[in-house]
């Protein structure tokens, strides 16, 4: 019983030491843990405290916290202004960095660039014209008095040989009394009998008629003037009595059996248009019915006063329809002269100065939407795309809506923009946020720099000229630095200095030259002196 009690005893003392064995070790384990753990968020801190991380909103930069949250102006995530896409990858400092919120917000789209073959619809307007190869100026081969008319009124239709009227010609007469003495010696003198009939042949006489004043034997007193073509009568200069020199115009026929339209077309669309290609066009005064021709001429020459050349295409005629001076408006569809696969972007993509079209190219491979400011040189305009002649390759990813956004994020942020091509810090007027980061050092004393604003005016207009006409007038105002006027959109991108000029004056110097815009209407009679093809629908409530 004794022993019993001595190995229970004993027993007792094994498990309390295993016990607190046990737990000494688990103690241990806690202790070095921790300690571990401390020293690592003791090593975190001095890397926190060596480089703290700022955060920043992408549609406002000098938005500066130091922790996240939601920018105070858009309520956009704000996002880590030293933020790197994938860890070791080089990162481009004039990259400009969205969010997904961001782009949201912005509405951003992105488009692959890709190669086509441009197209183009090319709105043309023109007027019907005669062919001038079948217009015949009728003059007076000899000098006479008109004895008669055989055509009294414009417009009359004639037959290719018809009598138009007769002269009397003293002179005449005498001529014809010399072949009629000339004949007599024709044997013995043939040179002067040649002479002679000769003379009469240079005065607009037939060998017909020659020949029946030699059988007569004696001159015929009234010459028919005949008509060298068929067609219509266009002009009549003469009366009955009235007296003719030599070379004197006497009446114009011109045949309308086929006539020429002449089609105006802008040097922005001479690069589309080629010799053969159709267009189809209508008038006015028949309503409901296409005609359909091809190019056969391109005017070599620009009109320097209205800043367009000529191309003309030939119709058939038979009924007399298409009378000169109609109006007429037509369609060509063409593709540009060399027909190869060309870069396309389209038009939303780009931005413009003025001098520079500028895209922002989306960097591939990275986990936040970066893009790159890039300027690039166009081609021609085809429809709702440019040709890229140089600046960007196949396969590049560009921003195509949303890129005034990014560009108004690049320009906040000092980075390469439209209107700041070089970079560099701009007054936001709201950097309350970042003078609070920076301090309050800088000096009071310094001057504050006028900013360049840009904004965009609605201003109606048709075409090319209307373009160089709005354009000229803003430019005109000092203050202005860039000013482009699109045809299509009817917008004017300005970029002027405010200090000097304000928007409205830009308004008012525009509608003085015949444009009405968002706020100021021209006057109606500098309106109704522009030409044709500028007269614009004017607004309903102007």
């Amino acid at each position: 019983m004794k022993t019993q009690k001595i190995l229970s005893h004993k027993r007792k003392q094994i498990l309390i030491g295993m016990i607190t064995m046990i737990i000494g070790i688990i103690l241990g384990g806690l202790f070095f843990s921790s300690n571990e753990v401390s020293h690592e968020d003791h090593d975190h801190e001095l890397v926190d405290s060596k480089e703290p991380t700022i955060y920043t909103c992408s549609m406002h930069p000098q938005i500066k916290k130091n922790e996240p949250g939601l920018c105070p102006i858009c309520a956009m995530d704000l996002v880590p202004l030293n933020t790197v896409a994938i860890e070791g990858e080089d990162i481009d400092p004039d990259e400009i960095q969205m969010t997904a919120s961001a782009i949201e917000l912005a509405n951003v789209q992105t488009v692959i660039v890709e190669k086509g073959i441009p197209e183009k619809s090319i709105h043309l307007l023109g007027k019907v014209k005669p062919d001038e190869r079948n217009i015949a100026e009728i003059t007076a081969r000899f000098g006479g008095r008109v004895e008669k008319l055989f055509v009294n009124y414009k417009g009359q239709q004639v037959t290719k040989g018809q009598k138009l009227g007769t002269i009397y010609s003293p002179d005449l007469i005498t001529a014809q009394k010399e072949l009629l003495e000339a004949a007599k010696y024709k044997e013995t003198n043939p040179s002067f009998y040649k002479a002679s009939r000769s003379k009469l042949k240079l005065w607009d006489l037939t060998e017909n008629q020659i020949k029946d004043i030699e059988d007569k034997g004696e001159p015929i007193l009234y010459f028919d003037i005949l008509s060298p073509i068929s067609g219509t009568v266009t002009k009549r200069h003469i009366t009955v009595g009235d007296y003719v020199n030599e070379g004197s115009a006497l009446m114009e026929v011109i045949d309308l059996s086929k006539v020429w339209v002449m089609f105006d077309a802008y040097e922005s669309d001479l690069p589309w248009i080629k010799e053969g290609d159709p267009v189809t066009f209508s008038l006015q005064s028949l309503p409901g019915r296409t005609f359909t021709s091809n190019v056969s001429y391109i005017d070599p020459f620009i009109d320097p006063a209205t800043r367009v050349a000529q191309v003309r295409v030939e119709v058939k005629n038979p009924n007399l329809q298409l009378k000169p001076e109609m109006f007429t408006n037509g369609i060509l569809e063409s593709s540009i002269a060399d027909k190869s696969d060309q870069l396309l972007i389209p038009k939303s993509a780009i931005l413009w100065t003025g001098k520079r079209a500028v895209v922002y190219v989306k960097i591939p491979s990275q986990e936040i939407h970066s893009f790159l400011y890039r300027e690039i040189i166009l081609g021609p305009e085809a429809g709702n795309f440019y040709v890229v002649s140089s600046g960007l390759d196949e396969g590049e990813e560009i921003a195509m809506n949303g890129v005034f956004k990014i560009d108004a994020a690049a320009q906040l942020a000092g980075k390469p923009s439209m209107m700041n091509p070089d970079g560099g810090k701009i007054s936001t007027g709201h950097d309350h946020g970042q003078m609070e980061m920076e301090g309050a050092s800088s000096d009071q004393n310094n001057k504050s720099i006028s900013t360049p604003e840009h904004v965009m005016i609605k201003v109606y207009g048709n075409c090319e000229m209307c373009k160089d006409r709005i354009e000229e007038a803003a430019n005109s105002l000092e203050g202005v630095n860039t000013a482009s006027w699109d045809s299509e959109s009817k917008m004017l991108h300005l970029e002027y200095e405010p200090d000097k000029v304000s928007k409205m004056d830009v308004e008012k110097a525009i509608a003085a030259v015949g444009h009405d815009t968002e706020n100021h209407s021209a006057p109606d009679d500098v309106y109704e002196n522009l030409p044709g093809c500028c007269l614009y629908d004017r607004p309903n409530n102007k």
